[in-house]
């Protein structure tokens, strides 16, 4: 039908058109039927397959071309090699393939999604750079022809990350750091080797792990071998308000989780921690259990057979997609708040068991009232406390004993797919919604307001700059994960010059050293998103990152552009 229609269009062409369409009507009678042979071919095969997967699907699956790079070099050599392919025909082709992207429609959105960003479309993510298969530096030539597309463009959709491998030149990453300080989110930054251990960890082959990468936000597969699918968010600050309610959630009064005991009643932090410990892991099995009849019902009335087409061993096995046909098969869970909860605990902690400056009693007590005439204590929990995203011990220390928790209760457990559970920490735009839901917490939190996002810290509270926040993200065991997601947000006069590029490259390859996972950039002034917020048409085309895709502010709930605002505002690397 498309070659059809090329063909009567070009009837009444001018001839350069026509001869255009004409090529257009010879490639869509070739492909998808046959292998591509042209880096045109290639593309307009992939984007094909794209549309059949997101109309069987939604295109909230994050159907993604994976490592493109990769894929399109040998045709873009051939056609360099051969003279029927220029760079410049190369980079126009691959805007149009952004556009085809940009403009790919999702489904209406409704409740919390629709409250939260009127716009994202696609969670298609481009990937370039990282490994090749056999381990050696996959940078090359069509690596930089996208990140001159990605800058060009300028466009939400697709999203954009590099993968940086220690073997990577560092001038590549200097390249992405160009097109981060324009301001506009991306690109995102993975650590490639992390990756792989990752997924090697999860038992994929070496090959397929360097193979594999970030899809949608920050969550990682083995690309075209793999069915990774996401669950659902865990609102742990939640889950702490009502362990500190004895099961109760305190916003409807209902006895919705375990009698772990009056904490006014626990004698030391231990027996806080362990009641704490009990319920997430019954919110955790509740979480699981509801899972897997979901799993079942995708596989008994879901069944995708043109995506389990294109899955490695689908058709080998005999099986769904969604029924244990992909090669390895894995249910991410997650979890949001690190931040906001390890802050809560560390508070606990410091305040009520080790100084005993404060009673458990008034602690609860003012949470009841959301610190209502009690700002001065308030104030102590906020400015008197070890904060998470400093480089502290005291609380890193049970940041790290949190996440183990979490992944020590879901790692590794069986779906029904064949598969297994695995730990994420991103929280899209979630973070908002569970904190609108969730009362005053022991960290200073009002009742309400928004938690922490992925793994950073709570908003305004890492006042030591990025090389502490690295530092303190990459006390987690990050390779136990399925994906983090890390924030930070930079003043652009940072980056104005060649210096402040070459110190981000800098803080990139010492958070990667670290065993950090994935770290992404806005650059913007606060005062800019202030200002956007009071005249939204003057300000119509500002892009900033969300969580792990980027979106037009003036399109963002006022909560949503609140919390980006009030995101750390570093002036400095250190």
């Amino acid at each position: 039908r498309y070659a059809a229609l090329a063909r009567e269009k070009a009837e009444t062409a001018d001839p350069e058109r026509r001869e255009e369409l004409r090529k257009i009507a010879e490639i869509c009678e070739w492909v998808p039927a046959n292998a591509p042979r042209t880096f045109w071919e290639a593309l307009q095969y992939y984007w094909f397959i794209h549309l059949g997967v997101t109309q069987e699907l939604n295109t909230w699956d994050a159907f993604c071309p994976g490592r493109l790079d990769q894929h399109l070099y040998p045709f873009y050599q051939r056609g360099i090699k051969d003279g029927s392919l220029t760079r410049d025909q190369a980079v126009e082709l691959l805007q149009c393939f952004w556009i085809k992207f940009n403009n790919q429609p999702a489904p209406p959105k409704v409740g919390v999604t629709a409250a939260e960003s009127g716009t994202y479309t696609d969670f298609a993510q481009i990937n370039t750079g990282g490994l090749k298969e056999e381990g050696s530096d996959g940078v090359n030539e069509v690596t930089y022809i996208l990140l001159d597309v990605i800058e060009e463009m300028r466009l939400l959709q697709p999203s954009a990350s590099i993968q940086v491998s220690k073997k990577n030149p560092d001038e590549f990453i200097k390249r992405a750091a160009r097109i981060i300080r324009t301001g506009f989110g991306q690109p995102s930054v993975f650590n490639a080797d992390l990756i792989v251990q990752e997924l090697v960890r999860m038992g994929k082959s070496v090959t397929d792990a360097r193979n594999g990468g970030s899809s949608g936000c920050v969550e990682v597969g083995a690309f075209g071998k793999e069915a990774y699918i996401l669950t659902g968010y865990l609102n742990t600050v939640k889950i702490l308000e009502i362990t500190l309610n004895d099961g109760v959630d305190p916003r409807t009064g209902k006895q919705i989780g375990l009698q772990t005991g009056d904490p006014r009643s626990f004698k030391n932090f231990e027996d806080f921690f362990a009641a704490f410990e009990r319920q997430l892991r019954h919110f955790i099995e509740i979480k699981i259990r509801g899972n897997q009849v979901i799993e079942r019902l995708y596989a008994a009335y879901m069944p995708a057979p043109f995506l389990s087409l294109l899955i490695d061993d689908c058709i080998r096995k005999g099986k769904d997609y969604h029924n244990g046909g992909a090669r390895y098969d894995s249910s991410y869970i997650q979890v949001v708040g690190l931040g906001t909860l390890t802050d809560a605990v560390t508070s606990i902690k410091f305040h009520i068991f080790d100084k005993k400056d404060l009673q458990m009693g008034e602690l609860l007590d003012a949470l009841e009232t959301n610190f209502v005439s009690l700002e001065r204590l308030r104030q102590l929990l906020l400015n008197r406390t070890p904060r998470y995203g400093n480089d502290d011990d005291y609380a890193d220390h049970l940041m790290v004993r949190l996440s183990d928790v979490f992944m020590n209760l879901i790692d590794g457990r069986p779906n029904t797919r064949g598969g297994s559970y695995r730990v994420n920490f991103l929280p899209t735009t979630c973070h908002i919604y569970f904190g609108s839901v969730t009362g005053a917490t022991p960290d200073g939190r009002i009742a309400w307001q928004p938690v922490s996002e992925g793994v950073s810290p709570v908003q305004g509270a890492d006042h030591c700059g990025p090389t502490a926040v690295i530092k303190s993200v990459a006390k987690m065991d990050q390779v136990r994960t399925g994906g983090t997601l890390l924030n930070q947000k930079f003043i652009p006069q940072l980056l104005k010059d060649d210096e402040g590029l070459v110190r981000l490259v800098q803080l990139i390859r010492s958070y990667f050293t670290l065993d950090g996972h994935h770290i992404q950039f806005n650059v913007v002034d606060a005062q800019v998103l202030r200002e956007a917020q009071l005249h939204p048409e003057q300000y119509r085309s500002l892009i900033v990152r969300v969580a792990g895709y980027s979106d037009y502010f003036c399109d963002l709930s006022k909560a949503l552009q609140d919390e980006i605002i009030a995101r750390t505002e570093h002036k400095a690397f250190s």
